[in-house]
């Protein structure tokens, strides 16, 4: 047992030094003291690192098919009001969703751009006690009721019987309504009074958008929108006004789930119009992003770049519709972040670094130190320092 006791104690890499060796110095205990500090700020520094996730960052390609594009959005329009102003979404693959209204909520403002109170009774108050009939008579006592569509019925059972149903019939057919006034629905329920009594209000208009994921545009425009020889118009003969402010200001703007750390460079955004006609342009590029963090719950997102153009002309000659659009195409590439602890034998590791490090560099600057004190204080008792 001694003897294997007696081989342990050979192995020992760290012979001691009796005490009656050692040799304490000023300047040895100044680099004790300041290699300490060192090592315990490098050590606090080394546990908040451990102590905190870090984002690891990747590009891959995006391999996803099939999927939906969400688009989230509030945008603020102070010279537009609600009754005039629409949203629509086209993309690439020729789908298209017109004048949409699903999970999109408008608020009138005024021109402090307060939020004005909704009117109890809307569009649809009769003003005639008699509407007309799809067969040209006034409605009698015994028959229901079935508007005319004014030439733009889909069928022979069509029945139009609100301002709306008129004006979405003639969308259908890729008219444009120009005097609303003649149609019986739109004068019984006050159509252009109402336009009139909402001129210099502002609308508020967010919500979100479910596309796919494919390039393509969403605008805010005035007026319905319609298809006419495949091109993309909207009917602005119904509202009757030489020019539209297209004025806005995105509050927020984003395609996805909120993840940490994202920026949206259109949140916060306004623009104003100077010009009597003209549309804003918005080019977006999206990238598709993947966020883990440490507890490993995943988000499927996106970040996003963009460029701006307006586009005006002169009174008279502008063909365009003016508004707001919103033009985006997706990225081949993915970026994904993954949060995720520093190892503990990685901590480990750094901190057995640090300590070593700072110990093994100030043991070479007390040594240094030591012997030139040394040879300088014998030079010095030989007289031959000067």
């Amino acid at each position: 047992m001694d003897s294997f006791i007696s081989k342990i104690r050979n192995l020992d890499a760290y012979p001691k030094i009796n005490e009656d060796f050692y040799s304490r110095t000023l300047s040895g205990g100044v680099i004790t003291l300041a290699s300490s500090i060192i090592m315990t700020l490098l050590f606090i520094s080394e546990l908040r690192l451990y102590l905190h996730a870090v984002t690891e960052t990747k590009l891959v390609v995006d391999t996803s098919r099939g999927e939906t594009l969400r688009i989230n959005f509030d945008i603020t329009f102070p010279a537009l009001p609600c009754s005039i102003l629409s949203v629509d979404a086209m993309d690439i693959s020729g789908e298209q969703h017109l004048d949409i209204r699903h999970d999109i909520i408008k608020k009138r403002i005024d021109v402090h751009g307060n939020v004005i109170e909704t009117r109890k009774e809307g569009i649809g108050a009769p003003k005639i006690d008699r509407p007309l009939q799809k067969h040209g008579g006034r409605l009698e006592h015994n028959e229901t009721y079935c508007g005319s569509c004014y030439g733009a019925e889909g069928s022979d059972d069509h029945c139009c019987n609100t301002c709306e149903d008129v004006r979405e019939a003639y969308r259908k057919k890729g008219w444009a309504l120009s005097n609303p006034d003649i149609i019986d629905q739109c004068k019984r329920e006050g159509f252009l009074e109402m336009i009139k009594a909402e001129e210099g209000e502002g609308c508020n208009m967010y919500g979100f958008l479910e596309v796919n994921k494919v390039a393509g545009n969403f605008h805010f425009a005035p007026g319905k929108s319609f298809q006419q020889s495949n091109v993309h118009v909207h009917d602005l003969l119904t509202f009757q006004k030489d020019s539209y402010n297209i004025s806005h200001k995105i509050n927020r703007l984003t395609y996805g789930e909120y993840f940490p750390g994202v920026v949206n460079p259109l949140d916060g955004v306004t623009w104003t119009q100077e010009t009597p006609h003209g549309l804003y342009q918005y080019f977006i590029k999206v990238v598709p992003t993947v966020y883990t963090d440490v507890s490993g719950h995943t988000i499927q997102s996106n970040q996003f770049s963009v460029t701006e153009h307006f586009k005006g002309a002169d009174v008279g000659r502008f063909q365009s519709i003016p508004g707001v659009f919103f033009f985006y195409d997706l990225s081949p590439i993915k970026v994904t972040f993954t949060e995720q602890h520093v190892s503990f034998l990685h901590f480990l590791t750094n901190v057995c670094a640090i300590v070593g490090g700072v110990f093994t560099v100030s043991g070479i600057l007390d040594s240094f130190i030591y012997h030139g004190q040394k040879a300088i204080k014998k030079k010095m008792e030989l007289g031959k320092f000067s």
